[in-house]
């Protein structure tokens, strides 16, 4: 299978911060890779690298085989990216941001294809409502609609369920398996709630103090880290306990 996304002995320090700290892996063809770890443990800034938003102090990052540095317009057309802290414009609708993006990233049939998000999201009767009208959960899945607005290969989702409701946020994993499975998208994936990652990702890689510190299945790691012969998966404690033990070390 091959890899859609390749990081090598990625670095970068901010202020004699180390943020992120020699991390290398890859990303293949249709998989979804949770990409875990604390607060401040250098997830938005890779995640920031891989976007070329940032430049890193060494390492390399390639995408479709392209380096991100050379050929980073080429490459983001086949990429999209949503965030929690990210926004769209507030003063414009829902409609005229997915418009004004489709624009951005050629979509062909721009306007079909933003009704047809709008109704996988259940967000048809928001979509004249400019965003500061909307509910955070609101604003989440309006992000959702822009990231898949031009069926990206690359899906880079950073807590994309955040403010979302439980029922809301089933539903809204349910639809970006099915999705990711329709488009053969790969999606790296973040998240702080354990049970999106257990339902989402077939791998986990975590990350703290800029090092990944474990990586592997759900279920591996479960076994490797906590080393009680579990027989399904439980990332809260692993998550818990690698975030524990690294804070001890350091």
């Amino acid at each position: 299978m091959n890899s859609v996304l390749e990081v090598k002995n990625l670095k970068k320090k901010f202020d004699g911060f180390q943020a992120v700290d020699d991390i290398s892996f890859n990303l293949k063809e249709g998989e979804i890779l949770g990409f875990l770890g604390p607060n401040g443990a250098g997830k938005s800034t890779t995640i920031h690298c891989l976007l070329g938003l940032i430049e890193p102090d060494f390492g390399t990052v390639n995408i479709f085989g392209k380096d991100i540095k050379k050929e980073r317009s080429e490459i983001l057309k086949q990429v999209n990216y949503a965030s929690a802290e990210y926004n769209l414009p507030w003063n414009l609708s829902l409609w005229e941001n997915l418009l004004v993006f489709s624009k951005f990233y050629e979509v062909s049939n721009a306007k079909q294809r933003i009704n047809e998000l709008l109704e996988v999201f259940e967000m048809t009767p928001m979509k004249d409502r400019p965003i500061r009208q909307l509910s955070f959960g609101q604003r989440a899945r309006g992000n959702l609609c822009k990231a898949l607005l031009n069926k990206p290969k690359l899906l880079l989702l950073d807590e994309p369920m955040a403010s979302m409701d439980p029922d809301v946020v089933d539903k809204g994993i349910n639809l970006i398996k099915q999705i990711q499975l329709q488009e053969k998208m790969s999606i790296l994936y973040t998240s702080h709630n354990m049970w999106e990652v257990e339902e989402i990702a077939s791998n986990v890689i975590f990350i703290n103090h800029g090092k990944i510190v474990a990586e592997g299945t759900p279920l591996t790691l479960t076994q490797k880290v906590l080393k009680e012969g579990a027989n399904e998966p439980n990332l809260r404690d692993v998550f818990i306990h690698l975030s524990r033990s690294n804070l001890d070390e350091s």
